[in-house]
């Protein structure tokens, strides 16, 4: 693979990685928990669970999923947050020979009796709180069974029953509900391992997960992800993370998964890698709860931290995570959306280690790119291709275009999906002749291979035929020391077209529309200075944090 990328990877990085090695996703897993049984998998609300503690219980999922008598390849819907479920789940599916699919629970009844009708899942596995939102939902499909969660299930029996009546009684999370022939997540556990066990015969480009996109430009859409893709992008990630954790001493790597694992970003590092690799995950199952998280983090100090813009910039402006100890802190992993420079640089001031920024898409299990992780500072790109992986720039004909030169990320890979589900004109659309999977993203290479994001192709702005990039402006206003977070869209103009709108949340109330109409236009050419400007409370976002543009064109 003669890249030009390839010689800047750090010493010890490989060109490519070889998925073959394993049967399915299901034998990695397998062969993990068959390794590490002995460790400590998962610390959640006080409790530790081991991996072997974690096998067993997805096999007696596995085994009552089988005892269903559901075909191979059955859509299982996951609607959970970071518990320890999730993982089990997510296991038990896979070695059953099922399909996972990942739910956002803060779903609304009519977006989950959607993303139900559309997958054609037959079971779903759900949090008690949400139990209501299911019952809602109305017309659901094939759905045939329901698992219920309670907040405190695989927690042990006096800490499961204090965390369920803290959730019931005090806290309130959990309205009523009526959901018939619903079993009980512990109920399915004993069902299951009296039933009987065949093993499914499952392969690399057999079906793993419907990963449904996040929806913040249009529709979501499911994106078929194979054993193979997300093995591969395991492998992916282990080979660059390698040079951010060869000084680590201790006999267990930690990570700390505070973006939910519904996500995809979450799911593959925080979930799948981390369970590869035997790591000890510690959940926050609420990052928007910066108390707790300040406290979890104080009690479990991590190697790894994965997180996007918005909540790194959160954690900046909490008093009390600054006071944190960040000793053992190798790896600030930021992915999902574009890190801002300004909050780069106070997180490499406050921790002594940079942001990491990586670029992927649901489509891409999820990883592309990534800056190497023994770098010294924040490079303000995306980074190069990970290990086995073509990226290119290319025009709106598809053609390839010099280094230097503005145009669509384009991405070829074994970690890049199938295909959307039951979407076969808008696959054939997504991908180029040879092969190359259209990201819809904006970008540009250097002939080093370091790709910087420019924006979203559908967000962009076009004034009086003048391209204008939301993320530019954005990070422009960010460096506003009155700004805490601030969204650029378009809106209609009689003039020009369409007209830059600004979003901003402010630090505190003394700024205003003309200091930042000052700022801009010091900073900006005239045409890319926002014609209206509106401060807002808060900006709508995506549960693991990306801001919601197609929300902000309702406002």
């Amino acid at each position: 693979m003669p890249f030009s990328w390839i010689k800047n990877y750090p010493e010890g990085v490989p060109a490519e990685i070889f998925p073959d090695k394993y049967h399915s996703l299901v034998d990695l897993l397998d062969q993990a928990c068959e390794k590490h049984a002995d460790r400590v998998a998962v610390v959640s609300m006080g409790a530790r669970l081991t991996y072997r503690q974690i096998d067993r219980a997805a096999q007696g999922v596995a085994q009552w999923l089988q005892s269903l008598g559901l075909p191979k390849g059955t859509r299982v819907a996951v609607m959970l947050p970071n518990v320890p479920a999730y993982l089990v789940s997510l296991l038990a599916i896979l070695r059953a020979g099922y399909v996972l699919v990942n739910v956002n629970p803060l779903y609304t009844s009519r977006e989950l009796s959607e993303q139900l009708r559309d997958s054609e899942a037959k079971v779903i596995v759900v949090l008690e709180t949400f139990a209501n939102t299911l019952e809602q939902a109305g017309d659901c499909g094939v759905l045939q069974h329901s698992v219920v969660v309670q907040l405190g299930d695989l927690h042990g029996a006096f800490r499961g029953r204090l965390i369920n009546f803290v959730a019931r009684n005090i806290k309130r999370l959990v309205s009523g509900w009526s959901l018939p022939n619903a079993l009980m997540f512990d109920d399915v556990i004993a069902q299951g391992s009296r039933a009987p066990w065949v093993a499914p015969d499952v392969h690399l480009d057999d079906l793993a997960a419907l990963q449904y996109t996040g929806g913040t430009t249009g529709k979501p859409r499911g994106a078929m992800l194979s054993h193979r893709n997300l093995v591969a992008n395991v492998l992916q990630i282990e080979q660059i993370a390698k040079p951010a954790l060869f000084d680590v001493t201790e006999r267990q790597l930690s990570i700390m998964t505070a973006l939910p694992l519904y996500h995809v970003l979450a799911m593959t590092i925080c979930g799948i890698y981390a369970m590869y690799a035997g790591m000890l995950n510690v959940l926050v199952i609420n990052p928007r709860d910066r108390p707790k998280l300040v406290d979890i983090w104080r009690k479990h100090p991590v190697h790894i931290f994965p997180g996007v813009n918005t909540l790194f910039n959160a954690l900046l402006n909490d008093v009390n995570f600054r006071k944190l100890n960040f000793g053992r802190l190798r790896l600030a992993f930021g992915g999902g959306m574009a890190i801002q420079s300004n909050v780069a640089q106070e997180w490499f001031e406050l921790t002594g280690r940079p942001l990491i920024e990586g670029y992927g898409l649901s489509e891409t299990s999820p990883v592309v790119c990534a800056n190497p992780t023994n770098a010294a500072n924040f490079s303000g790109s995306i980074g190069l291709p990970v290990p086995s992986t073509e990226v290119v720039i290319v025009d709106e004909y598809g053609r390839c275009l010099e280094s230097g030169e503005v145009g669509e990320i384009a991405v070829r890979g074994p970690q890049v999906m199938q295909g959307y589900w039951r979407a076969p004109r808008v696959t054939q659309e997504a991908f180029t002749s040879d092969g190359f999977l259209l990201t819809g993203d904006i970008g540009v290479m250097d002939e080093a291979g370091y790709t910087r994001l420019v924006d979203r192709k559908k967000d962009m702005i076009t004034v009086s035929g003048f391209k204008v990039f939301p993320s530019e402006i954005e990070a422009v206003v960010a460096e506003h020391p009155g700004v805490s977070e601030c969204a650029a869209i378009a809106v209609p103009d009689t003039q020009s077209s369409e007209a830059v709108k600004l979003f901003v949340v402010c630090k505190d109330g003394s700024l205003t529309v003309a200091d930042l109409q000052a700022w801009c236009s010091e900073r900006l050419t005239r045409y890319k200075c926002p014609r209206q400007i509106q401060f807002m409370q808060e900006l709508p976002k995506t549960n693991v944090g990306k801001i919601l543009r197609r929300a902000l064109r309702d406002v």
